[in-house]
Order: structure tokens, then C-alpha cells, then sequence
């Protein structure tokens, strides 16, 4: 089964699940086409393809209305097909305005990674970040049994995010844990944004962790960048052995940076084992050949 075809058969059960009502039904559109499914959105007359129509009595769409006070249009995000935290993700308009991303905890797992981002992204907002930028918690409470999360749009640009920024966030998120350095915990290039007034705008915090090694995020960051042109065993090594330069600004040693980025591909071997996700394919493949014969630095 190829990936549009996986798409759709969650988009249908995700609306099955989200907009369970049987009245006042409401044409959508699969966009940009049903055989590259990426949002669900309200028909307009210069949408191509076939209707779906959707009730809306009932909805997450009627909720978030009572939510935010005001009538609500939804647009779902057809998410990937095997991520191990997918959940839907709704954009909440009104008067042709974005008013909010909504994250849906669906599952049990799910409900434990919004939950988290609340409670971590509210514990954010009373500390003074100088360098970070976070979404604002909206709303944050319950519907039919699932977690809703509301969180404000980010003024979100495109472009690379120069390295001193990076650092400086990653300085200011470890920092936020006081005694026990924090990490974000997806500080990845699609995490992240240059922002208003030399700020870095970071949003999904569902990972977000205190009592890490210094340094988790900067090695993620380069990991994952690395992910799109090496494949994973060798993206592995690469991140071993540029540990020393990544970590050195944060004043790390040699040996303490090698130590550390051990230390973080073997903290994401046991984070996609806990998930039951295999990303990368199994830790024999990938990690093995990179961390077997450091044994006497972890």
C-alpha cells in the first residue's frame, strides 16, 4: 500500500473519530489532491477533485468553537502514516484568521505527550526566555475522552537558522532546568524558526526533559539534518565524531562531547524501543556500529 493510500486510511478514521456527528453535514476537500493527501479543508468553489462531506453538530469543530466563543472552521493535517506520536493535528480558523493548532490526544500515549507539552509549555511561559519563543497554551482540556491542546500560531519563516542562534537556545532550554540541564527533545530543523528581534521560535515540546547531558539538543539538531542525506548508521557516526566541534562552544571537552553524544543516540535507541517505533530500522543496524567499540567512554 503506498503512502496516499495509508494517508487517506487514517484521514478516515480520524474524521470518523473527530466528527462523529449525523447532522448538518459540511462539503471538504482532500488538498492539494487525493493522491497526495496533506490537508483536509472547508470546499471552496476553486477546489478540484471529489467532496467529502463531513458533519460539523457535534464536532471537534462545534467544540472549538465553544472553546474560543466564536463559529470555528477546521482544517486536519493528514499526518504521516507510521510516526509512533501521531495524533491530529487540526488548524482552528475564524474570520479567515488562524486562531490556533490544535493536537489531539487520541491515544494513550498521545494523551501523555499533550498533556506533557501543556505542562511543560505553561512552566515555560513564567520563566524569562531571552532568546526562545514559545507558543502560548490557549486552551487545554477534554472532549469525548481525548486531550485538546490549543496553542497559538508562531510567526514562522523560511530559511536556515544560523548556528550561533541555535547554540544560544540550546544554551537557554538546557538553562531552563536550573541545577539539571533540560533538552527540547525534537530540536530538529522542523521544530524551529528564526524569529522577530534575533529570537528562535521552537514549538513541539512534547519531549521536553530535565536531568539530560548538556549538549542533547545541538547533537539531535545535527542528527536529524544528517538523516536527510546519510543513512542512519552512517548519520550515526557522523554525529560521533563531529561531537568535539558541535559541543566545544558549549564548553564541553573532548572526551566529555564523545561521552555525550554516546550517551544521546543510545537515550533515542531506548526513546523509539519505549515508543515500539523502529525508525531507523533495529539499534544492531544503526547504533551498534557506531557505539560498540567506544565502550569504555560511556
Amino acid at each position: 500500500m503506498n503512502d496516499a493510500a495509508v494517508r487517506l486510511g487514517y484521514l478516515a478514521d480520524t474524521v470518523r473519530l473527530l466528527y462523529p456527528g449525523a447532522g448538518a453535514p459540511r462539503p471538504y476537500t482532500v488538498l492539494p489532491h487525493p493522491a497526495l493527501p496533506r490537508r483536509l479543508a472547508p470546499r471552496r468553489w476553486w477546489h478540484l477533485g471529489s467532496r467529502v462531506v463531513v458533519p460539523v453538530e457535534g464536532s471537534i469543530a462545534d467544540h472549538l468553537g465553544e472553546v474560543f466563543q466564536r463559529p470555528v472552521e477546521t482544517v486536519l493535517h493528514v499526518r504521516p502514516a507510521r510516526r509512533a506520536n501521531r495524533k491530529p493535528i487540526l488548524e482552528a480558523r475564524a474570520d479567515g484568521r488562524l486562531l490556533a493548532f490544535v493536537k489531539i490526544g487520541d491515544t494513550e500515549r498521545a494523551r501523555g505527550l499533550v498533556d506533557a507539552e501543556a505542562a511543560t509549555l505553561r512552566r515555560l511561559a513564567a520563566l524569562p526566555l531571552r532568546t526562545v519563543t514559545v507558543p502560548a497554551v490557549l486552551h487545554h482540556g477534554d472532549w469525548r475522552g481525548m486531550s485538546v491542546l490549543a496553542l497559538s500560531p508562531l510567526p514562522v519563516r523560511r530559511g536556515r537558522v544560523p548556528a550561533p542562534l541555535l547554540l544560544e537556545a540550546a544554551r537557554e532550554i538546557a538553562a531552563t532546568g536550573g541545577a539539571r540541564p533540560a533538552w527540547h527533545g525534537d530540536f530538529t530543523p522542523w521544530n524551529l524558526s528564526r524569529g522577530p528581534g534575533g529570537r528562535l521560535l521552537v514549538w513541539d515540546w512534547e519531549r521536553y526533559e530535565v536531568g539530560v547531558p548538556l549538549g542533547f539538543d545541538v547533537l539531535h539538531h545535527f542528527f536529524h539534518r544528517a538523516l536527510r542525506r546519510m543513512r542512519p548508521p552512517v548519520a550515526a557516526k557522523a554525529c560521533l565524531a563531529q561531537s568535539v566541534r558541535l559541543l566545544a562552544p558549549l564548553g564541553l571537552s573532548s572526551a566529555t562531547a564523545r561521552r555525550t553524544a554516546l550517551r544521546y543516540l543510545i537515550a533515542l535507541a531506548d526513546r523509539h524501543a519505549a515508543d515500539g517505533h523502529a525508525p531507523f530500522g533495529p539499534p544492531r543496524s544503526w547504533l551498534n556500529p557506531a557505539v560498540d567499540h567506544e565502550e569504555l567512554l560511556i
